[in-house]
């Protein structure tokens, strides 16, 4: 909304400040977390009225889960997703076609999430939405978005694959990409929703996912940038940096609140939709495979759930303890503290190692 305010700088031309993508990124930043930090006491206070005995904990879990987090409410994507949205309202470019995208793609995904929530706290049971007709909505969702976002992108470049490392491989996929990236978005949802298992193991990771590919979104949409670093330049996606910058401020917002102990869960109406808008952000700009580097935390939680589904099943054996991989850890002894920590360092390493998949080339 501010950027219509570029149209006015041949009478105030202070005003061009707001063409710079980096000046209306760290304003999405701040914008998000004083929305989430302000008005998140009400939103907490509000949801713990209405949902009583708050998110129901599994009972196959941790023992201790149940002592300690009983009670605690969830639905805290609400506080994300508000305050995300609001930031990009106000900050972002709303003609670009990729910032409408994402952010309903995002929406659309914590609506899923919120509904899935809601019917498991108002069953006080751990199983709500049923898992079919979820993943059929999410998908429908991922392969429209993915659509326009080839539609909207240039041939070959729009259906093709790029590779990490090699600055001239393109692997073009034809309109097999659309499926193809409607299964990162929705791979990339459900990741994240398996990782969000203990106070503020999911948000550090999706924040730090976030800090890295708005930089990516950033050099990928800016034609000198790309060319320096010979990666594939794809037009209007240095603006996606403005929603990262977003999902950055609002997750710092609500990791005030659900830093151990927490005060609230972001619940699958979080945990969905950040997933979703970071798998959105990577088929858009080209760098689906580095997400997989960037959020490898995330494919190793949901292949530990994989992994022991598919060995129980074939073998009758448990490959880990407990799955998804942290609650392993915490049967093993660690400390919840230690394991969010732990796995905070992983992600760090990881967002740097994809970062580094931008000059290997």
């Amino acid at each position: 909304m501010l950027f219509w305010l570029t149209e006015l700088t041949t009478d105030f031309a202070f005003l061009n400040l707001f063409r710079y993508i980096t000046f209306r990124t760290g304003g999405a930043v701040l914008t998000a977390f004083l929305f989430v930090f302000l008005f998140g006491p009400r939103i907490i206070k509000s949801l713990r009225l209405r949902q009583g005995k708050g998110q129901p904990i599994r009972k196959e879990g941790p023992e201790r889960h149940l002592l300690q987090k009983q009670g605690t409410p969830t639905m805290g994507g609400l506080m994300i997703l508000s305050g995300m949205t609001v930031a990009v309202l106000l900050w972002g470019n709303l003609r670009n076609p990729y910032v409408w995208v994402v952010l309903l793609l995002t929406l659309v995904y914590g609506a899923v999430g919120l509904y899935d929530d809601y019917l498991k706290v108002t069953k006080q049971s751990a199983e709500g939405f049923r898992g079919r007709i979820k993943i059929v909505i999410e998908a429908i969702a991922a392969l429209i978005a993915t659509y326009i976002i080839v539609d909207v992108g240039q041939e070959p470049l729009a259906t093709s694959l790029a590779i990490p490392f090699f600055k001239g491989v393109l692997i073009n996929l034809g309109w097999f990409f659309v499926p193809f990236g409607a299964f990162i978005i929705v791979g990339a949802g459900n990741a994240v929703n398996l990782t969000d298992g203990l106070d503020g193991l999911a948000i550090v990771p999706v924040m730090i996912a976030a800090a890295t590919f708005g930089f990516i979104s950033y050099l990928v949409g800016n034609v000198l940038f790309a060319d320096y670093l010979q990666i594939h330049f794809v037009a209007g996606t240095g603006e996606l940096a403005v929603i990262c910058g977003a999902l950055v401020g609002a997750g710092l917002g609500f990791l005030w609140f659900n830093a151990p102990p927490a005060q609230i869960f972001m619940g699958d109406t979080g945990s969905l939709a950040l997933g979703g808008a970071l798998g959105t952000i990577a088929v858009a700009t080209k760098h689906e495979l580095v997400l997989a580097i960037v959020g490898g935390l995330f494919v190793l939680e949901a292949a530990s759930v994989i992994v022991q589904v598919a060995s129980y099943k074939l073998f009758g054996v448990r490959v880990f303890r407990m799955a998804p991989l942290h609650h392993h850890f915490e049967q093993k002894g660690w400390a919840e503290s230690t394991v969010v920590i732990r796995f905070w360092i992983i992600s760090v390493a990881l967002a740097l190692a994809g970062l580094a998949t931008l000059k290997l080339r």
